[in-house]
């Protein structure tokens, strides 16, 4: 059962092999914690064949229907012969319970960062992209949220000034930087106008994606869809471009070159790009201090709460304030 100061603290070893067992996997007893810090994620060795590796998802974070959708994307998107891990079916189920925890099983896949710097990488990407966006825009999810401003934005900076985070020399200043940006980027969803919610990845950044080049499937592919919802098609693409003003512009050029051979890009959406990066700056901090009571994040995260990581974040919040004033970027 979940006991102790953070329900993590349960899972161990043991209790991880054995929820394997339960569900007929006949595991070797080799175990390897795998990165990540919002779920905890094992490679279990097999006593046949290849490893598989567990999620166990973080309690209380999504419904049983929430983390079924992100299955059942993930096998519809398998289903089209786009490359993405989908869960196994154990005993006709996807998602299993055990002691409290809920979990899932996938087939392990490897395979190394993607280098954007490499030509025709990033047309890669935007076809990989394009064709997940063309089967995410067939019909909405029922259960997962939606990524706007009061969900990313207005809670993050709420939960952030309710709670003892940020030193109290720097709160007022925190707190109006905060304003000002969600009003750039209220301004930027209004210049906008409306653009379509499909189902997304939703946190599609270098770190999510993994390159083969070798087997029946080289290029990238996703294992893992824990932040997949609804949003503009936009948000998986933003994330993939980095340097200064013209260099996003030649890369998100290259990305719509792939990704265009596909699906339209609503243009509209490009005035997006700056809003959906101070989104995504405000829910980061949030999520930390969402997490703080676990004790892997303290140990992952020691500069967060301190003096430093908030001037920081109170100059990037202006740089955000700045660039949203812009036009948006050339495609």
């Amino acid at each position: 059962m979940i006991t102790g100061a953070h329900p993590f603290s349960a899972l161990t070893p043991e209790v991880v092999l054995a929820a394997l067992e339960g569900v007929g996997l006949a595991c070797s007893g080799s175990l390897l914690a795998l990165n990540s810090y919002e779920n905890r994620v094992y490679q279990a060795g097999l006593d046949e064949g290849a490893p598989v590796v567990a999620k166990f998802y973080r309690p209380e974070r999504w419904s049983d229907e929430a983390i079924l959708e992100e299955h059942a994307f993930a096998a519809e998107l398998a289903a089209a012969e786009i490359p993405v891990v989908a869960p196994l079916r154990l005993g006709d189920a996807t998602l299993h319970h055990d002691g409290g925890f809920r979990f899932a099983v996938f087939p392990r896949r490897g395979g190394r960062a993607p280098e954007f710097e490499r030509p025709g990488t990033l047309q890669w990407m935007g076809r990989f992209l394009g064709r997940l966006h063309v089967v995410g825009a067939q019909r909405p999810f029922a259960a997962r949220p939606t990524l706007d401003l009061a969900s990313f934005g207005e809670a993050s900076r709420d939960f952030l000034l309710a709670g003892d985070f940020i030193p109290a020399d720097l709160r007022a200043a925190w707190s109006s930087v905060a304003d000002q940006a969600l009003d750039a980027a209220r301004h930027c969803y209004e210049r906008a106008g409306p653009v379509a919610a499909i189902r997304l990845h939703g946190d599609c950044h270098a770190g999510n994606v993994l390159w083969t080049d070798e087997g029946a499937a080289p290029g990238p592919h996703f294992v893992d869809f824990d932040d997949c919802r609804m949003g503009p098609a936009i948000q998986d693409l933003w994330m993939l471009l980095s340097g200064e003003r013209d260099e996003m512009a030649r890369q998100l050029g290259e990305v719509l070159d792939g990704y265009e051979d596909f699906r339209e890009l609503d243009r509209r959406e490009l005035h997006l790009i700056e809003a959906l990066r101070t989104l995504r700056l405000l829910h980061y901090s949030a999520w930390l201090a969402r997490r703080w009571d676990d004790p892997a994040f303290p140990a992952a995260f020691p500069w967060f709460n301190t003096q430093h990581y908030w001037q920081d974040r109170i100059l990037e919040l202006r740089e955000q304030v700045a660039l949203m004033q812009e036009p948006p970027l050339p495609a």
